[in-house]
């Protein structure tokens, strides 16, 4: 396997950004209770502004695969190598725009890339770190000399009332379940995407990736954030392609996103135990780490995984954190890809210091980390 470097990134937002005050302007008004959730909500989370693809009225110009699509030409334009030089193309999402085709192929329709090798990635924030390991993995097998990876997110399109209203989930105070007002307040739209290359750029710095690593604890846990099911009696979820129609499974919740929170809170202790298992295998030195990227939905999960490291005795020192959730909110698959676009932005990077991207996933609990150094740029 060859070296593989990360040679430019680029970022998609759409819209002006949206401040804590006008988000119902957008997601939409549910009731005043409902509100009063949602300013709870954002103290936990800690988010002030956040993008949406979606405008006020409730309409759109945008796709998930427009979203990525822009990111990528963007990628593209600001790039060293020829576009015909890009045989590989990796997206991760949440949620498709469409039950197919996959997502990739949207997402290169909208690129301008000429005929290319796809992968289309489907999880929820660890999907983006899936496109990057099979990105990475193509050129560094030498199959293509050049790869991109992108993440998008359209997550306001199910926040809107309609999404609730007359379903059995909404409360008579017009108050959701809190699994599902909590995502309300939390998640937001974009892309990002990463040129994947088998040598540094030419001029400039460029992130050489190590070693990427993920794994999934469903063996250990049932859902905790779910899209397409509604929560029978028993605790299990019925798919809807299972009710009679898909009228009854709307009517059901089955097409709303859920959270639930306490499950979330419950895979900390999986998380940082992944954390050290890869402490004691000699993959992580926490001292060592300069920039450390960590994925979290809210402020309070951030300060609570914060708490655990300390108690391990494997606390990365909070000047090495570098996160921009506060501006830009919890872009999912998007998340991890906007961080390293605004680290590489930043003007802080230099040659010799290294990154480590951890991105857990409250889905059924998957946890992904990866280990970047920064290296100069190459003039050959």
């Amino acid at each position: 396997m060859q070296p593989v470097y990360v040679t430019a990134t680029a970022q998609c937002l759409p819209g002006a950004a949206v401040t804590n005050d006008r988000m119902a302007d957008y997601i939409g008004r549910l009731s005043p209770e409902a509100e009063r959730f949602g300013r709870l909500t954002l103290r936990q989370n800690g988010i002030r502004s956040r993008h949406y693809a979606i405008r006020p009225d409730g309409g759109s110009d945008w796709t998930v695969a427009k979203l990525a699509g822009a990111a990528v030409r963007d990628l593209i334009a600001n790039a060293e190598i020829d576009p015909a030089a890009i045989g590989f193309l990796a997206s991760a999402t949440t949620q498709n725009d469409l039950m197919v085709p996959g997502l990739a192929s949207g997402v290169h329709a909208e690129s301008g890339l000429p005929p290319i090798e796809l992968a289309s990635l489907q999880s929820v924030c660890a999907s983006s770190m899936m496109a990057l390991k099979a990105a990475a993995l193509q050129v560094a097998a030498g199959e293509h000399r050049a790869a991109i990876a992108v993440g998008a997110e359209f997550s306001s399109r199910y926040f809107r009332p309609g999404h609730y209203r007359d379903t059995a989930t909404i409360k008579p105070d017009g108050t959701l379940p809190g699994d599902s007002e909590f995502l309300r307040w939390t998640l937001s739209d974009g892309a990002a995407a990463l040129l994947i290359e088998d040598r540094p750029a030419a001029h400039g710095l460029s992130l050489r990736i190590d070693w990427v690593s993920l794994r999934s604890f469903a063996d250990r846990f049932v859902p905790c954030m779910t899209g397409g099911g509604a929560r029978q009696p028993d605790g299990s979820l019925k798919p809807w392609s299972l009710h009679a129609c898909a009228a009854d499974a709307a009517a059901a919740g089955a097409f709303q996103l859920r959270q639930d929170v306490d499950a979330l809170y419950r895979m900390l202790p999986v998380w940082l135990g992944e954390f050290m298992r890869l402490v004691d295998a000699g993959r992580i030195d926490p001292g060592a780490v300069d920039w450390f990227l960590c994925h979290f939905s809210a402020h309070s999960l951030r300060e609570e995984m914060a708490r655990l490291a300390e108690r391990a005795g494997c606390m990365i020192p909070d000047e090495r954190w570098f996160t921009n959730i506060y501006d830009k909110g919890n872009v999912g698959a998007a998340a991890i890809f906007l961080l390293l676009d605004d680290l590489m932005r930043s003007g802080q990077l230099k040659p010799g210091q290294r990154i480590l991207c951890a991105v857990p996933e409250s889905g059924q609990c998957i946890m992904a980390y990866a280990a970047m150094t920064v290296v100069d740029g190459d003039p050959q």
